[in-house]
């Protein structure tokens, strides 16, 4: 079978969002270029980029759309929707377009770009980052985070493959892993969710995830889930000061 081609460049770091899309296109066996982002140095806010993505976040994504202009992507749903709609023809890793299993997929992908990310993203923040431990903000997130791993759980308890929808691996799955591999930052352990944490390690053992997870750079969210709650905020002291300073500056331009 011929190689598929593409011009896509993915600018991408290693964040829960940034290896949903290298992922995929390990996946898929897609060629691509990468330029790794260095979120603590802001190159996300550089005028270069924000050409690509105006909200100066990662993922963004470009390729050589079918019309032989160029196509610019950002949020990671959006583009693993656009990756999959137009070269998972042999549907690897999606459902066709109409069937139950498409809508189930998107379902769940909304689901995390809706709840999982952003509930989890601020147990990350008061957890780890916030610069004083604010007990209501930390309660608040790692419940809500909590609710929505037992959703995973009780779901994946039902199903028969051990992915989210139907018989095999799909977008929904690759989107919501790098968030759960990632829990134990957030403060939350996955012993007590067996069907879930049995997922994880489903996931990680297909080849095309294992390899893109380490894209751009060595993934090693799983080695945190044997550190002590201590080991992981001494590891935060290092990204707490340029996150706080990210945000001031993005106040001041308000």
């Amino acid at each position: 079978m011929a190689e598929t081609k593409s011009d896509i460049h993915l600018y991408t770091a290693q964040t829960p969002n940034g290896i949903k899309v290298s992922m995929l296109l390990e996946e898929l066996g897609l060629p691509y270029k990468v330029t790794a982002i260095e979120i603590s140095k802001n190159t996300q806010k550089e005028p270069w980029f924000l050409e690509i993505n105006p909200n100066g976040r990662i993922p963004a994504l470009t390729d050589t759309f079918t019309d032989g202009s160029p196509i610019r992507l950002f949020e990671s749903g959006s583009i693993m929707q656009y990756l999959v709609d137009r070269y998972d023809t042999e549907h690897k890793v999606s459902y066709p377009r109409g069937t139950r299993e498409y809508y189930e997929v998107n379902s769940w992908l909304f689901w995390q770009m809706g709840g999982l990310g952003p509930m989890q993203g601020q147990a990350n923040h008061f957890a780890r980052y916030a610069p004083e431990k604010i007990q209501y903000g930390i309660d608040r997130y790692q419940n809500e985070t909590r609710r929505l791993y037992r959703v995973m759980d009780d779901h994946l308890k039902k199903s028969k493959s051990g992915y989210l929808v139907g018989d095999k691996c799909t977008i929904a799955d690759l989107a919501c892993w790098g968030w759960v591999a990632a829990g134990s930052w957030a403060g939350i352990s996955l012993d007590d969710f067996p069907s879930l944490n049995a997922w994880v390690d489903k996931i990680v053992s297909r080849p095309g995830s294992e390899k893109g997870r380490h894209v751009p750079s060595p993934h090693k969210a799983l080695e945190n889930r044997h550190k002590t709650e201590e080991e992981l905020d001494k590891a935060a002291e290092q990204t707490r000061a340029w996150i706080q300073q990210s945000m001031k500056e993005d106040a001041k331009k308000k």
